[in-house]
């Protein structure tokens, strides 16, 4: 392992930042000023390397106390944890949250995807960099998709400082964006989560039920309404009673892969390796998707219970919350929660007097969707670059931190509540027979009343439009985000289950749907996905790391050429999409060609 310190010091408040997590150091060996005596042999050894881990939260605490990561400070940072400097530096350099380079204290990242592009997101951020102007103390900064998707267009200011100080602006206008950024505890304050779901409140929801009726900050409130009654039914089927009951009820992964879930529990919960984990993936970046922010901001014990049944089932006594760095109200509202179950015996050495030990610990990302993949949301944790791992051996033998895994996202893990308090059977009634249960669904874009909807999987799209009011000129459909696929306005009767999306040549997903008129531009809508693409690939294969900038390029010049000459790119396009398709490692390659493809053979886009 090779070490390269600098001759940079840390400042005070560097210093401060990061001792604040780890605690002062011990010797000159991590940084503290004292003799050099004890220098002549390094200190810390497994001790220090097993801390590895705490580099992405080491990261975040300089980044939130000054602003950007000075030299200085990362290497203290990695003095305290004898990470090599390099290293560490390919970790900060990794993530869009973090900045190596000085920036003033306050950033405001306004949102320029898919549905704030469509809002005029470009035209935000020419008038707030022109009414902001230089040396305004305020770096702006375009974004990908902040999930914030139904109250288009988006902005999010965040002022360093101890604390860090943040403010959404949402739907933004120049005025309003302009004075989160330089006033954020003046800014107005955010709506209800309930303001997201216009079903809020209905007799016939299962997963929404709770969202905009209890309130989600009192845990009294959430056990009024039917809290931790699953969790109790839990202990009283056992372990592999409660797999058997997520087993029967059909329950499958609600991230886009679809994976039977019992079938993900069983296996962890069957490796004589320990200890097991549970991690929760709630860094949902894809593009039009806000399902899980709703969920953890409306209704955030809910989350705290059903991972507790997770890990109670698969033999996990400590679980990882990989939370969304661009989701501070999420982020408050689960510490909040968590805090309080432990605090009343619900987490902690001894749940409910059961004997069975669980915590939940939150990890912040920082701006990198291919972490929402399970393997490089595991590598972001231990202190490493986000980047996928090979496969096989699968997470479920060696996970996260080389142990037995089970990873779900928010919106699976909740669906294993009602599957415990109405029975499998029951919830399998609901949906149809291989896609069961509720299914919630995020709509924004051309639509009256954006936000999320619940419905049993088997309705149609244009059912699902007709509630969320599509207006007129409905140009395209996306189904399941930048990877996804789009489909036209005559096929509003396809029905929303993972088989008849599938069957009709385009995906569910996480069960984005992006409706667009015709008033946005096709083509500059699909240079913003290569972009996006290009811009998140991690850059550790060739098919991806190549084919997302080589798409791009092509659809450059298609922009400028017509005719014989853009054809020629078309086939360019198809083929390269095609070797991504093949040879990536992960699925942000496989998937990047598909909304560009789905375009330009179902809708003609360049026809």
């Amino acid at each position: 392992m090779d070490l390269h310190f600098g001759d940079s010091k840390p400042t005070d408040d560097e210093r401060a930042a990061v001792d604040a997590l780890l605690g002062p150091p011990e010797s000159s060996w991590e940084g503290a000023d004292r003799s050099d005596a004890d220098l002549r042999w390094a200190k810390g050894g497994r001790a220090a390397r097993d801390r590895r881990d705490l580099l992405l939260p080491g990261l975040h605490a300089i980044n939130d106390r000054i602003g950007w990561i000075s030299e200085g400070a990362l290497d203290y940072l990695c003095r305290r944890l004898t990470v090599p400097p390099s290293e560490a530096y390919g970790v900060a350099t990794f993530y869009a949250m973090f900045s190596v380079k000085p920036r003033p204290a306050t950033v405001l990242h306004v949102c320029t995807d898919l549905a704030c592009a469509a809002a005029g997101a470009n035209e935000l951020c020419a008038g707030i960099e022109a009414r902001l102007g230089p040396g305004s103390g305020v770096s702006v900064e375009r974004s990908p998709c902040l999930g914030l998707c139904e109250r288009a267009p988006a902005a999010l200011a965040i002022k360093a400082g101890d604390p860090v100080r943040t403010a959404v602006s949402a739907p933004a206008t120049v005025h309003d964006a302009v004075l989160a950024a330089s006033a954020p505890d003046s800014a107005p304050e955010e709506p209800a989560a309930a303001m997201a779901a216009p079903q809020a409140g209905g007799d016939e929801l299962v997963l929404l039920k709770r969202v905009g009726v209890v309130d989600p900050m009192s845990l009294d409130d959430y056990r009024a309404h039917g809290g931790y009654s699953a969790l109790r039914r839990a202990f009283e089927l056992g372990p592999a009673g409660v797999i058997r009951e997520v087993t029967d009820s059909g329950l499958v992964g609600r991230g886009g892969a679809a994976f039977p879930t019992g079938r993900k529990w069983q296996a962890t919960a069957s490796q004589p390796d320990h200890p097991h984990y549970l991690v929760c993936n709630a860094d949902e970046s894809e593009p039009g998707t806000f399902k899980d922010r709703v969920l953890m901001e409306g209704d955030p014990y809910a989350l705290v219970e059903a991972m507790t049944i997770a890990a109670y089932a698969t033999g996990a006594h400590k679980g990882y919350l990989y939370l969304r760095g661009e989701y501070p109200r999420a982020l408050a509202r689960l510490e909040h929660a968590i805090a309080q179950a432990r605090a009343r015996g619900f987490l902690g050495d001894d749940v409910l007097g059961q004997g069975y030990a669980f915590d939940i610990e939150i990890r912040r990302g920082a701006g990198a969707y291919i972490c929402g993949e399970e393997t490089a949301l595991f590598n972001s944790i231990e202190g490493y670059r986000g980047e996928p791992r090979s496969k096989p051996p699968f997470p479920v033998e060696k996970g996260l931190f080389g142990k037995p895994t089970v990873e779900n996202n928010v919106e699976t893990l909740v669906n294993v509540l009602p599957i415990l308090t109405m029975g499998a059977p029951a919830y399998a009634a609901i949906g149809t027979e291989r896609s069961t249960g509720p299914k919630l669904f995020c709509v924004s874009g051309s639509v009256a009343r954006p936000g999320i909807y619940e419905l049993p999987f088997g309705a149609t799209l244009g059912e699902l439009l007709e509630l969320a009011g599509v207006r007129e000129g409905l140009r395209a459909v996306l189904l399941g985000g930048a990877a996804g696929g789009f489909v036209r306005p005559d096929e509003m009767d396809i029905p929303l289950t993972f088989e008849g999306t599938r069957e009709a040549g385009t995906t569910l997903g996480s069960g984005v749907v992006l409706a667009f008129d015709d008033t946005v531009p096709l083509p500059r809508l699909l240079l913003r996905i290569a972009e996006f693409f290009r811009d998140e690939s991690c850059g550790q294969c060739v098919p991806c790391r190549v084919g997302t900038v080589r798409q791009e390029e092509a659809l450059h010049r298609i922009a400028e050429r017509t005719g014989a000459a853009a054809a020629d790119d078309i086939a360019l396009l198809r083929e390269v999409g095609r070797a991504m398709r093949d040879a990536s490692i992960c699925g942000l390659g496989q998937t990047a060609w598909n909304a560009v493809e789905s375009a330009i053979d179902r809708l003609g886009a360049y026809e």
